[in-house]
């Protein structure tokens, strides 16, 4: 039953959707919109069974709640994931159907890029729905252009909050010599690598796909890394930047590193393993804390925003985890919970009337 699944965290709506014509199965989770629209992505991949994509929504949807809220937006958490390979079942009629499901719902859910979709894939979507974002474009938060892609930001967002992780475990402003384990080195990972780098850190990397593994040994000098390895090297940080859940009852006795700071969401398998990480005197930066620039940045896609704006907004990452820090330290509670405690106030007592219209936020024109 899906009201006493594990995950069930009085989710407003999940829908299932089947299209046999175009091989799409679907699913979309709405958590909370006491903010404002249920705006998240829409994520694709082989999961090796319903059960595990149902859990992967009901958790990403909540964690897209708490994300906008900690970081003082006026969003609601929703998620979709559709299961099959990307690189292998993707097809133009496939994102054709996944847009008329989306329209199906009305605008209750605002669907952006995720891990297995693109820009490209959204706007084919956007053929039979309004009800997309993050495919505008414009210039970027860096003064770059920008196709829409929020993983620059997400990227960015996530190495200011890793700085801010390392000033508050290991007293240090400067990252050169910091060596780092990446879990995942794809569209965010990879550039997340790039500012470690180029600000002088040492690099071990992985990646299920041996093309960007090797595109970070090549640019950027890092040292590849085994898949049984990644999280247990002797280094200062690891960041997982891939899938969730990999901090857990194997992993966390095995990490040497003082700090676990990294973009891939719901990193902890269950929430006793935030107390388990404190434990053991290892500095978790919450990941729906750390990752939000991407949707920061899909937020003010629509709002005529200046990308100085977005970057200041952006750059307040750091101080939201110096504060879950400095709150986790005078508590001695861990700081996962802390940052759920802060994330509650807001959306709970949040009244949405200054929230963007779904439709604003969707329009593709």
């Amino acid at each position: 039953m899906l009201f006493s699944h594990p995950e069930f965290d009085n989710h407003e709506h999940l829908s299932f959707f089947c299209d046999p014509e175009s091989g799409l199965k679907a699913i979309v989770a709405i958590h909370n919109t006491s903010r404002g629209p249920a705006l998240g992505g829409c994520r694709m991949f082989p999961y090796a069974s319903d059960e595990e994509a149902v859990r992967d929504v009901l958790r990403l949807s909540r964690g897209m709640t708490y994300k906008s809220a900690l970081a003082n937006l006026d969003l609601g958490g929703g998620k979709s994931v559709i299961i099959g390979d990307p690189r292998k079942q993707k097809t133009e009629a496939l994102m054709e159907a996944m847009g008329r499901h989306l329209e199906s719902l009305g605008g209750q859910y605002i669907a952006a890029e995720d891990s297995g979709t693109s820009v490209p894939d959204l706007k084919i979507m956007g053929r039979h729905t309004g009800h997309i974002a993050g495919i505008a474009s414009r210039t970027g938060f860096d003064g770059n252009p920008s196709n829409g892609d929020p993983s620059p930001a997400t990227a960015y967002g996530t190495f200011i909050g890793l700085k801010a992780a390392v000033k508050h475990k290991l007293g240090r402003d400067n990252l050169n010599g910091l060596k780092v384990a990446i879990q995942g080195i794809g569209n965010v990972g990879f550039r997340l690598a790039r500012h470690l780098k180029d600000a002088g850190a040492d690099l071990w990397v992985y990646d299920i796909h041996e093309d960007n593994m090797q595109r970070a040994v090549d640019q950027l000098g890092a040292r590849p890394a085994a898949a049984q390895d990644i999280l247990s090297l002797p280094v200062d940080v690891v960041a997982p930047c891939a899938m969730g859940a990999v901090l857990n009852d194997h992993s966390i006795p095995q990490l040497q590193a003082r700090i676990v700071a990294g973009a891939a969401n719901n990193l902890l398998e269950h929430p006793e393993h935030d107390a388990m990480l404190r434990d053991r005197g290892i500095l978790y930066a919450p990941d729906f804390a750390i990752n939000a620039g991407g949707i920061i940045d899909v937020f003010y896609e629509r709002t005529g925003a200046t990308p100085e704006t977005v970057r200041a907004h952006v750059e307040t990452i750091g101080d939201t985890l110096t504060e879950i820090f400095n709150r986790s330290d005078r508590s001695g509670r861990p700081t996962g919970e802390i940052a759920n405690e802060l994330a509650e106030e807001r959306f709970k007592k949040h009244t949405a009337g200054a929230s963007l219209a779904p439709e604003r936020l969707a329009r593709t024109g």
